[in-house]
């Protein structure tokens, strides 16, 4: 299959980009001219700020009147949602598994809706299936700019995001900005007309704290975060409370339900659930990935779903979904990682300290 390409492909090209296939596109993995390796992009990222582009990102928009119908396929609260308030939420299928993880934004006209690249023509189809019509968006480019001086950058092209706090969004010209992302740290995301895009992302790049930064790092950065990646730590034979997800599942709707797969969540929110995501320290230097063995004295008891180096911890992580009687925190668990035997402890999440500047917080 001919690999898609994104509005800024040429620039990555520019900068030393090493593209790999990603979500049916061509994306950089690591900017080879930039730093020389993940690990650089990644603390970079940690301390100043880092330009991610993330245009593979499905984009919707809803009419603002649809928020019942979507009620019905989604577990949050999005008639209460406020005029330029984000929502983390998931489509769901009938047995509560997740098809999809998004964020859904109250706007004056409409409901935008943010969904993952690799599944956001399924996406649609599920959309369309149950009545509604959503914009699907590819004139818009999304960049995500990420860091702690990322507000500093911003700011000085665009006065005025410093007053957004996480999760609140607004219009800045023909760009749309909410004070969000994936990787632990402040940051933006930036949705722009494609024939615009390529001028801001050279502005921005322009600024001496501000490098490209790829899939490698955004990987690292979320996993440190404890931040669930779509297809690998959530699935559709995943629920929301398995996930480690039930604070997306909105007091009203557990009240009411009413939305796909709602007797089985919130019998789980109930009664517990028979299985859950976990985050694991792991000993030694020994990466455990993804689909390595969680054991322990009876045997198999879980699977590792993301697992890697975090490199602002200098050390091993991962996080995996166990059998809910070996997910108390502290529990010593074994991990086989190619026929060796890795000693694993199951820790709180997230790994690295998020950063977020919450409502009411010092800017």
């Amino acid at each position: 299959m001919t690999e898609l390409t994104l509005p800024l492909d040429a620039l990555h090209r520019e900068r030393g980009g090493r593209m790999v296939a990603f979500a049916g596109y061509a994306m950089p993995i690591q900017y080879s001219g930039e730093f020389g390796g993940i690990i650089a992009e990644h603390n970079w990222t940690r301390t100043q700020a880092g330009l991610f582009d993330v245009s593979h990102m499905g984009q919707l928009e809803f009419a603002s009147y649809d928020d019942r119908a979507l009620e019905r396929l989604l577990p949050g609260d999005l008639t209460g949602l406020v005029h330029g308030h984000l929502r983390y939420s998931m489509l769901l299928n009938e047995n509560g598994g997740i098809l999809d993880d998004l964020m859904v934004t109250r706007r004056p006209s409409d409901l935008y809706m943010v969904v993952n690249g690799a599944t956001k023509h399924d996406d649609l189809a599920v959309f369309r299936a149950a009545g509604l019509a959503p914009r699907y968006r590819d004139d818009l480019a999304l960049l995500a700019l990420q860091g702690p001086q990322a507000v500093t950058v911003l700011e000085r092209l665009e006065p005025g995001v410093a007053a957004l706090s996480f999760m609140r969004a607004g219009q800045f010209a023909e760009m749309w900005i909410s004070r969000s992302g994936y990787t632990g740290e402040d940051g933006f995301e930036i949705s722009l007309p494609v024939a615009e895009v390529e001028a801001f992302a050279r502005t921005l790049l322009a600024q001496p704290e501000v490098k490209p930064i790829g899939l490698g790092a955004r990987d690292s950065l979320r996993l440190e975060a404890g931040l669930p990646l779509y297809g690998h730590d959530l699935t559709p034979a995943i629920t929301p409370v398995e996930a480690g997800l039930s604070f997306a599942v909105s007091k009203r709707r557990r009240a009411e339900g009413g939305f796909l797969g709602s007797e089985i969540i919130l019998d789980q929110l109930a009664n517990g659930a028979p299985r859950c995501r976990v985050g694991l320290t792991v000993e030694g230097r020994l990466p455990a990935r993804e689909g390595a063995h969680v054991v322990a004295a009876e045997g198999q008891v879980g699977t590792v779903t993301s697992g890697g180096f975090g490199p602002a911890l200098g050390a091993p992580i991962a996080m995996a979904m166990v059998d809910a009687a070996h997910a108390p925190e502290g529990t010593k668990l074994g991990l086989d990682v190619r026929g060796r035997i890795i000693d694993a402890t199951v820790v709180p999440m997230p790994f690295f300290p998020k950063s977020y500047v919450r409502q009411g917080a010092s800017k």
